[in-house]
């Protein structure tokens, strides 16, 4: 582990300049899930309790430089308030937190307008952060989600302050380097999803590190074309199979078994309830959509977790959006889920729609950890640098 946390910095008596996510959903003027907001508040408790002054840096939106007026932080103050349990003071603007205020110096916890009001920011400029440094004593970046951005308060900071990582920030690095640095083996990965094309990077990293490869979704049905199944209707990117085969026959050469689907549930529309039956690979009708692994794939499935030591996962096996097509999802995770409370797994998942499939089975609490970081936790997997990371000297 090469960069420094919480633990190793004296902050007594110091301004932390804290990198913050709490870029939340607003619908209609309100705030529609604080979960961003609630998570940094082990980070903010911790500063406090060490003696120092947290000052939340963040962005909203993407104003791209520009001051936009509906896209202000000062939406997330009563949440913020609620959620840290102590005085929040909103500084609109640099030149007010320069001059300081008997407002600021009271409050407990200080939030600077969106920090993306300024071009600087987007830009990295060196100038721009060393303003900015001027105005604390400690860098610490609690915001994972925002790593893969090289942008001056992610990234710039770290070159001109003592930095450390967040808690938040330190509880994905660490599972990130269990799951795919470091791992228990076997280890399995599963990854669904509608395109093999907007994950190939993720794949050709992924079949170097790992035991067993899961394929499911529309990814699976383009892996299966490539074995020169009809696959009728179904979403499938006939003009990648190549590359299906190519990243199959790399993961024969480097001893990863690729585990496609045996039985698919079938449906001839795309909707709540559909009239569905559960056929073998090698027998989809030509006017049915493959929607979903079958039962027997996911006894498969389930007999590979329970090998496994440590699972990451990334995408969902089928359109679990819509019933009965969850269904295959559903039971991996719930499986999942029942051997990482037994102790026996080590489970590991992210990305926008995983987040929402785990959750949706009701088997996501359970797991070890998962990443709502969307981007970063995708450019992490595909074992890119992380530009935020790197700087804090992991």
């Amino acid at each position: 582990m090469g960069w420094k946390t919480l633990d190793d910095m004296d902050l007594a008596g110091k301004r932390v300049l804290l990198r913050v996510d709490i870029n939340v959903p607003v619908e209609n003027g309100k705030i529609t899930d604080t979960t961003r907001i609630d998570r940094i508040a082990p980070t903010v408790h911790d500063i406090r309790a060490k003696g120092g002054k947290p000052l939340l840096i963040a962005h909203f939106d993407r104003p791209k430089g520009k001051v936009v007026p509906a896209l202000s932080l000062r939406i997330t103050l009563g949440a913020l308030r609620r959620a840290l349990g102590c005085d929040v003071a909103f500084v609109e603007t640099l030149e007010a937190l320069e001059a300081g205020t008997e407002e600021q110096g009271e409050a407990d916890v200080l939030l600077l307008e969106n920090i993306r009001f300024h071009p600087g920011e987007e830009a990295n400029d060196p100038a721009f952060a060393a303003r900015l440094a001027r105005l604390g004593d400690i860098y610490c970046n609690d915001a994972f989600s925002t790593a893969h951005r090289a942008h001056t308060s992610t990234e710039g900071l770290a070159h001109v302050l003592p930095a450390c990582a967040g808690r938040l920030m330190q509880a994905e690095l660490e599972a990130l380097e269990t799951a795919l640095g470091h791992p228990k083996r076997p280890l399995v990965a599963v990854v669904g999803g509608a395109k093999v094309s907007s994950k190939l990077d993720l794949l050709g990293n992924l079949v170097e590190k790992v035991d067993h490869l899961v394929i499911g979704g529309g990814m699976a049905n383009t892996f299966l074309a490539a074995r020169g199944l009809d696959v009728g209707k179904s979403l499938c990117e006939h003009d990648m199979v190549d590359t299906a085969e190519a990243i199959r026959l790399k993961a024969l050469d480097l001893g990863c078994t690729i585990v496609l689907p045996s039985d698919v549930v079938v449906a001839r529309e795309f909707r709540e309830h559909a009239d569905s039956e559960t056929v073998l690979v090698d027998n989809c009708p030509a006017d049915a959509m493959i929607l979903d692994a079958g039962s027997e794939s996911v006894k498969r499935i389930n007999a590979l977790f329970d090998t496994a030591a440590t699972l990451v996962w990334n995408g969902p096996l089928g359109a679990f959006e819509i019933v009965p097509f969850d269904m295959a999802t559903n039971a991996a995770a719930q499986k999942a889920a029942e051997l990482t409370k037994a102790g026996r797994l080590v489970s590991v998942a992210g990305g926008g729609d995983t987040v929402a499939a785990l959750n949706k089975s009701g088997a996501g609490a359970a797991f070890s950890y998962i990443s709502t970081a969307g981007g970063a936790f995708l450019e992490w997997m595909e074992g890119k640098t992380l530009p935020g990371v790197a700087a804090l000297g992991g």
